[in-house]
């Protein structure tokens, strides 16, 4: 039995019944009334507990995971409005398990290794193939989350996901499993089963300027580049006239499309980091930790080059895949790839939709930041390096 996936989405006032729209929307787009798991993203316009309860009045006793976003994606694009998007997968060749790790404030670590425990512990011997996961990276470094996932799974574990949003709000994002709603903790999906799974990683940011080394920083605040405070990255950029525009405002809106790119092994492209927000020393807080040592450039955004990389990265997630069609695709994709393109971010879904196909069924949300190995060409699954990335499209793709 082949996997079989559908796609709903859903717009409205009411929660539940936007809920139960899309819910039902999915379903019948899959031909059955009976998935083996279904995935849900929504927007935090509509209360979580209505819209999860609308979802669990049509689909009853499926596995169901998801989170809150800062947009969501389907088939037909980039939602334009406010939405509930659901996933339904009649599992086919897979065993699908599910699980939660709570508590990211009180150890980022901890919760990723709890969630990733949660999940094995479900699967015969404890074997699982592949692990989606979404965090809340608001109470915790995203970084710590993979990391604790991958001490669960093992180093070079296939782990791909997205960070939960709140409609660029920065303030409180939640996950979902099964009935109920959570806040400040991450959600897992663990597959096992005969499947194929291809995955691709691409951002696109192209460096600007001269290469800095970080000499101080603690986690993920990075205090001074080659010895004077960080801010001044930007403030050669942009001019000193801006500088208080940028530590009164949120750093993160403003260098939206002027990340930080690290330079990692194994990768062929820079590791995108998020700038947050600016303290009156100078000091920068990402959105995960970039070590002292590591050699950083400022970036910039590309809409062309964006929507270049974009198709490539789902040329090689279908690569993977060895010559079998696509059967569902999950989109990971960070909220700065839609403020880049503006009115045309859907130029870039349909960019992945040339390689994955048109009508293959898809689902995805845009992101505070996405998990998936490093290296931009996922050629070995069984050996690639999971990481946390900003500023990245993550696309996996599944098929028989």
């Amino acid at each position: 039995m082949s996997i079989k996936a559908g796609v709903g989405i859903a717009r409205g006032t009411d929660a539940y019944t936007v809920g139960a729209n899309a819910c039902q929307g999915a379903l019948d787009k899959l031909g059955s009334s009976d998935p083996s798991a279904v995935l849900v993203f929504s927007s935090v316009e509509y209360d979580q507990e209505k819209m999860l309860e609308g979802v669990r009045s049509v689909s009853k006793q499926a596995i169901l995971v998801g989170c809150s976003t800062a947009g969501e994606i389907t088939t037909e694009g980039p939602a334009k409005h406010h939405s509930v998007a659901v996933m339904a997968i009649k599992a086919g060749g897979l065993s699908l398990f599910a699980g939660v790790g709570e508590h990211i404030v009180d150890g980022a670590t901890e919760a990723g290794k709890a969630v990733a425990d949660a999940v094995k512990n479900q699967a015969p011997n404890g074997k699982l193939d592949a692990f989606v996961m979404l965090p809340d990276v608001l109470v915790g470094n995203g970084a710590d989350i993979v990391r604790g996932v991958l001490q669960g799974l093992g180093a070079h574990f296939p782990v791909v996901g997205g960070a939960a949003g709140d409609d660029f709000e920065f303030k409180k994002t939640y996950q979902y499993l099964n009935e109920k709603v959570y806040s400040g903790a991450v959600v897992g999906l663990g597959i096992s089963g005969d499947f194929k799974m291809g995955i691709g990683v691409k951002h696109g940011w192209i460096p600007v300027g001269t290469p800095m080394r970080v000499t101080k920083s603690t986690g993920s605040v990075l205090h001074e580049l080659d010895g004077a405070p960080a801010i001044k990255i930007y403030e050669d950029y942009f001019g000193a006239d801006n500088l208080e525009e940028l530590r009164t405002q949120t750093l993160a809106k403003l260098a939206i499309t002027y990340p930080l790119g690290m330079k990692v092994a194994g990768s062929d492209e820079l590791l995108i980091r998020d700038p947050l927000t600016v303290d009156a020393n100078g000091s920068i807080t990402c959105a995960a930790e970039i070590p002292e040592g590591a050699e950083v450039r400022l970036m910039i955004g590309s809409r062309e080059e964006a929507i270049k990389v974009a198709k490539e990265a789902a040329m090689l997630a279908v690569a993977n895949l060895k010559g079998s069609a696509p059967k569902a695709v999950l989109i990971f994709n960070c909220i700065a790839r839609s403020k880049l393109f503006g009115e045309r971010s859907g130029e870039e879904i349909s960019a992945i939709q040339e390689a994955v196909g048109r009508d293959t069924p898809l689902i995805g949300f845009y992101t505070y930041g996405e998990q998936a190995p490093l290296g931009g060409e996922v050629r070995n699954i069984e050996k690639c390096n999971p990481a946390f990335h900003n500023e990245t499209v993550v696309i996996c793709v599944l098929a028989d």
